[in-house]
């Protein structure tokens, strides 16, 4: 195992069949000949224009979309997702104590006091309440879902998380205290992150590294103030410029 790494992409190629369950249509490559590494306790951000293959990067990663060549190397337990809208992520018809408590029922290694005792201690992480035990995701505000959700991903403690878009729907004062949350659970928790924005500024206060994709393709990559202050590819220029 390489201690100083938490993923690795090497020449990563993936896309889609159209065509319905039979996928019999036309393949549209969505990836092309990605690769990169995620260092242990970096916050890697992934930053390109809607459209650009993002998203099918954050589901190759976890295993929800196979690459048709190269491969992807974890060297820690699979990632775990915190999602752009908390509040289509997190089942409405349940209370926060249950959200949280049932990806440890699965896990099954743990009995009901262990269970509780572990989702009261994440909840402090998360800096919640304990009232919001009782709540279901709709008597919550947003910045509270968003927690519950970084909650969720962590509750099974993984090293490494993906973080696709998490502040976007979240307004300028919330959005602070979520990234600023983030900093902290990394320190706390000895994670590392793939954090996907469209935000360069979100990108430049919280990201240690950038990768620049356009099209599928891994356009610029470099750290926080190289990528900010040289860059070299025009797109990633074009992108700066519309930042500001």
């Amino acid at each position: 195992m390489n201690d100083d790494l938490v993923l690795s992409l090497h020449h990563v190629t993936s896309g889609y069949r159209e065509g319905g369950p039979f996928r019999k249509g036309a393949y549209h490559e969505v990836l092309h000949d990605v690769s990169f590494d995620v260092r242990h306790g970096e916050i890697l951000g992934l930053v390109g224009e809607s459209g650009t293959g993002k998203s099918t990067l954050a589901k190759t990663i976890l295993g929800m979309v196979r690459p048709d060549r190269g491969e992807v190397i974890h060297y820690t337990k699979r990632p775990q997702m915190i999602f752009q809208d908390p509040y289509s992520s997190l089942n409405p018809a349940y209370t926060v104590e249950w959200i949280l408590e049932e990806p440890l029922r699965i896990y099954g290694k743990y009995d009901a006091p262990e269970r509780k005792r572990r989702v009261r201690e994440m909840l402090a992480l998360v800096e919640l309440p304990e009232e919001c035990l009782r709540s279901k995701p709709a008597e919550l505000s947003g910045g509270q879902r968003q927690r519950v959700s970084i909650a969720t991903a962590l509750i099974q403690r993984p090293r490494f998380l993906i973080a696709d878009e998490p502040v976007s729907a979240l307004d300028v004062t919330i959005q602070a205290q979520i990234l600023k949350l983030l900093r902290q659970l990394r320190r706390e928790l000895d994670l590392s992150y793939l954090f996907i924005s469209h935000d360069l500024n979100v990108v430049y206060q919280l990201c240690d590294r950038v990768l620049v994709m356009k099209q599928g393709r891994i356009v610029e990559q470099g750290t926080v103030d190289d990528i900010f202050d040289h860059p070299r590819e025009e797109y990633t220029r074009q992108l700066l410029a519309a930042a500001e």
